[in-house]
């Protein structure tokens, strides 16, 4: 894969449904190590890039910038609960250039290098066809509005679910695009995107205590299956 790529992950020191996150300890280590972990272990990532207003905490944690690690301190304009993440990658690609870019959360620990490796080849693969690549989750069920109507079949016609039309949910749990791409739209999907199943085991996100305790649960059941220190599947 030619070219340079590289990953951006942004990281803030509060977090509002499950407070300090990013840097709490997940199954022996802090949670920011994880997917950490899983961009360093892939040599065709020729950076990681860490949008942060929490440099003082990642240092007390091990993490100080290095040869594949910048870290870079977050604007106070772009600080906050409420400000759009797509405002902060804009902030990173003005500052650092790549001929690729790939955009993950500290809050998908069980995202895999072999996930992620696919996902950069597809999305090389079809450059072109599509201009940047997300991952979704796959769904073929029976939906409904809150009114009890339905969305995506007909209650007196069943069907199999397998033989409903599939639905894809964006699941945050990666994005890869470039900077033309992201100057069209001001956004890390551009107009012509590609969809990217995610294992299901791996597609957790965590935003509420909840997340994190099955995400905990199934992070040491794949250690256990593997009998090592990582959660890959």
């Amino acid at each position: 894969m030619a070219g340079r790529i590289v990953a951006l992950l942004p990281m803030k020191a509060h977090s509002e449904r499950v407070k300090g996150k990013n840097f709490r300890m997940f199954n022996g280590k802090p949670l920011f190590r994880w997917v950490l972990d899983s961009l360093l272990r892939l040599e065709m990532i020729d950076r990681v890039v860490i949008n942060t207003d929490a440099r003082a905490i990642l240092a007390e944690n091990g993490l100080v910038d290095s040869d594949r690690v910048l870290i870079r301190d977050r604007l106070p304009e772009i600080c906050g609960d409420f400000i759009s993440m797509n405002r902060i990658l804009a902030d990173d690609l003005a500052h650092v250039p790549a001929d690729i870019y790939l955009m993950t959360h500290t809050t998908n620990p069980l995202l895999s290098s072999a996930t992620i490796r696919t996902a950069l080849a597809r999305f090389m693969a079809g450059r072109d066809e599509f201009d940047s690549l997300f991952t979704v989750n796959k769904f073929q069920t029976r939906f409904y509005r809150a009114d009890g109507s339905p969305v995506n079949h007909d209650p007196n016609n069943l069907v199999r679910t397998q033989d409903l039309e599939p639905w894809y949910e964006e699941n945050s749990n990666l994005y890869v695009f470039t900077q033309e791409s992201f100057l069209k739209t001001n956004a890390r999907i551009g107009r012509k995107p590609l969809l990217f199943e995610t294992p299901r085991m791996e597609s957790f996100d965590i935003d509420i205590p909840a997340d994190w305790t099955i995400c905990e649960v199934v992070s040491k059941y794949a250690m256990a299956v593997k009998g090592s220190d990582s959660c890959e599947f």
